[in-house]
């Protein structure tokens, strides 16, 4: 007999969404009716193949209500309700590192008063064994404070603390990410293998434990789990001795960094993993939309991250059974590590993103490409990258800023002039800020060969001052060593310096004029190093 429970999303201090209709769910014994108790509501819903789901009428923001969910003689109460705005925060690393660890984020927690930000952390466990679902049922929704907040998503609450202030309502970020993660593992087996190229995910999974049964996948990752936490516990012994200390010469003193261990059943990265054990556990929570960092793990496959990326927004909508839900991404900033070579597979997933963003309706995406550290694949000032995302909801969703306040330049075509390429962005309006003397951009010929490019401002005219006006939005951009050039890139690097901006602030976005100027082979490198951070 199937145990009455509202789901462990539902708790005390939770956020639910303003203004739209708001599901209450959760699990029961077939036939008995569920009733939820909110504000002036009542509302049923019967038990149906052991689930079930009630729907509150939409609401006004507020704070401080009561919910009572009761079936028969049982009750369960929420207290400190808040109606708000409620956003689910996914991806992998970037949207996991936590606010106690950015830069400035000790003086946030101490400093910041009443933010109007509550978090719900979906827990991070990746098998549904004994322990599970008790740590589901401990975990719930926390206000803001010095000891709740430090391991809150700093993207997220940047972000939430933005809109909270914006639009003067309490907002409530859902955290559900796991570092290292590729998209695959956030989306159902089903997906992926109804695609003759996604297909590739499951594929590999399927050839790694072949042969193994269940209780040797497990006894197998529980091996790698005690060999991991030894090698950690060396390798932090390396750097507390010298923090430089380069990755091989890491492993030669720990041994083989075995991350992310054996694939098998209770490994969190195996493709649909996460969607089972995370996602579906906070699904269909009423949301406003998605956010979303991740792409770092999917380095080793970028000509198939778009339809990967694609597939899973599809995926999550249909789930959560709105279609037009927005899902705000954030473009991957620079990153090289010291020791690899630019395989420039980065440029490839941020163009993929820039190209889901520009084909998927209700998609937003806030370029961070100046926000990378050399060296670091897990930069720590997170305050620009959620207060971009924050512009991105304030003006696709909330309707509250134009667009020229919330993107920077955005390539939009090529015109050929002689030996010149005349190049036109969208949200360039009131022209460029340059920093630095290094452009970024390069121009080809026919030969495909690229060469640093000079750049010249468009101008109309002399001001009275002797000031050069810029002509909207236009940059001319050529090298003595192509006569006749017809293709054009900027930022095409893994790493390197961000120099162009718009008048806003926000960075020119990464682009290239030809989409096959990189060979194949260096697109679907499997051999591409992915070194983790500690």
């Amino acid at each position: 007999m199937a145990e009455f429970r509202v789901a462990a999303v539902f708790s005390s201090n939770m956020v639910l969404q303003r203004d739209k209709n708001v599901k209450v769910f959760g699990e029961g014994e077939n036939g008995q009716i569920i009733e939820v108790s909110f504000r002036e509501q009542k509302v049923k819903a019967s038990v149906k193949d052991g689930r079930w789901c009630a729907v509150l009428a939409p609401m006004c923001a507020g704070e401080s209500d009561t919910m009572t969910v009761s079936c028969k003689e049982m009750q369960v109460t929420f207290r400190n309700v808040a109606v708000g705005e409620v956003w689910l925060a996914g991806g992998q690393s970037n949207m996991e590192f936590e606010l106690q660890n950015c830069t400035g984020g000790q003086e946030v927690l101490s400093g910041d008063k009443n933010p109007g930000v509550r978090f719900y952390y979906t827990q991070k466990n990746a098998c549904m064994n004994e322990h599970f679902f008790e740590a589901e049922r401990n975990s719930g929704w926390s206000e803001f404070g010095l000891e709740t907040a430090k391991c809150w998503s700093a993207v997220g609450y940047f972000f939430a603390r933005k809109i909270a202030a914006e639009l003067g309502v309490i907002v409530g970020i859902i955290g559900c990410n796991w570092g290292g993660t590729s998209a695959s593992a956030w989306m159902d087996q089903e997906t992926l293998q109804r695609d003759k190229e996604l297909c590739s995910y499951v594929k590999e999974y399927e050839a790694a434990i072949e042969g193994k049964t269940i209780e040797e996948q497990m006894e197998e990752y529980r091996a790698y789990e005690i060999y991991d936490a030894e090698w950690n516990r060396r390798a932090a012994l390396c750097y507390a001795e010298n923090p430089s200390m380069s990755w091989d010469e890491v492993q030669k003193r720990c041994g083989i960094n075995k991350w992310p261990g054996p694939m098998g059943c209770m490994n969190p990265f195996r493709p649909a993993g996460l969607y089972e054990c995370m996602l579906k556990r906070v699904m269909p929570y009423t949301l406003r939309g998605f956010l979303y960092y991740q792409g770092e793990s999917d380095d080793h496959k970028p000509g198939m991250y778009a339809r990967l990326l694609t597939e899973m927004i599809m995926k999550w909508r249909t789930d959560w059974r709105d279609l037009s839900l927005p899902f705000l991404m954030v473009q991957l900033p620079m990153h090289r590590y010291e020791a690899d070579p630019d395989y420039k597979h980065w440029c490839l997933i941020r163009e993929a993103q820039m190209q889901v963003f520009e084909t998927i309706k209700n998609t937003g995406i806030a370029v961070a490409l100046d926000c990378g550290e050399f060296n670091e694949i897990h930069p720590k000032d997170k305050l620009p990258v959620g207060e971009r995302l924050a512009l991105q909801a304030m003006c696709l969703v909330y309707r509250k800023i134009e667009e020229n306040a919330a993107f920077g330049p955005i390539y939009r075509r090529m015109i050929p002039q002689e030996n010149k390429l005349l190049l036109e962005f969208d949200y360039a309006e009131d022209g460029f800020e340059i920093l630095g003397d290094q452009s970024g951009f390069e121009v080809a010929g026919e030969d495909g060969v690229y060469y640093p490019a000079a750049v010249e401002i468009a101008c109309e005219k002399e001001s009275k001052t002797g000031e050069t006006v810029g002509k909207k939005g236009i940059l001319y951009i050529s090298s003595e060593q192509v006569k006749e050039p017809c293709h054009a890139r900027y930022c095409w690097t893994n790493y390197g310096s961000v120099n162009y901006f718009g008048k806003n602030k926000l960075p020119l976005a990464p682009f290239r004029t030809d989409k096959n100027d990189v060979p194949k082979a260096e697109q679907e490198n499997a051999g591409i190093r992915q070194v983790m951070e500690l």
